[in-house]
């Protein structure tokens, strides 16, 4: 059995895996002594979360790579010039190129290909940028973000100054 790519899987469903691996070996091997028995429960009974020292997995980067994007983006110049307007493309299609995890980096390159990144202003590439997150919320059952506020998530803090 070939193992699962580590940042294209969450790491709940990545010791699922592993457990059902587990149990796959014992029964193998009919080693009753040191066998665990995992149920249904057990497996829903609490999210692991992935040990601080440990490579992430597909829901720690993306959550990493959406901060630096959005945060990017918030400190994108107001009005760039059109080497930054070229240079923040081809970043967009170069990271395209090379995020780790194969499925995410084909999607976002489909999403580019119909709607390519918007890079004449700070507020165009932050809005195209908050889009492009809210395709992907929608398609993993999350919440969708309001895009007229990126400015107060990613660069100024909300306007009670609690991150102040």
């Amino acid at each position: 059995m070939e193992q699962p790519c580590r940042v294209c899987t969450a790491f709940k469903d990545w010791t699922k895996q592993e457990k059902k691996k587990q149990r796959v070996s014992n029964i193998h091997t009919n080693d009753n002594i040191n066998e665990t028995k995992y149920t249904k429960d057990d497996a829903n009974s609490s999210t692991p979360t992935l040990p601080p020292d440990c490579p992430p997995d597909v829901e720690q980067l993306g959550r990493s790579t959406w901060t630096f994007l959005h945060t990017m983006a918030a400190y994108y110049p107001e009005v760039p010039s059109y080497a930054q307007q070229r240079s923040m493309k081809t970043f967009l299609s170069t990271f395209s190129e090379f995020y780790p995890c194969n499925f995410c980096a084909e999607h976002l390159r489909e999403e580019m290909k119909s709607k390519p990144p918007k890079v004449e202003s700070r507020w165009a590439l932050g809005k195209w940028l908050c889009e492009m997150h809210n395709i992907v919320n929608e398609k993993l059952g999350k919440n969708i973000f309001d895009c007229s506020k990126i400015d107060e998530r990613w660069k100024d803090g909300p306007k009670d100054g609690r991150c102040d």
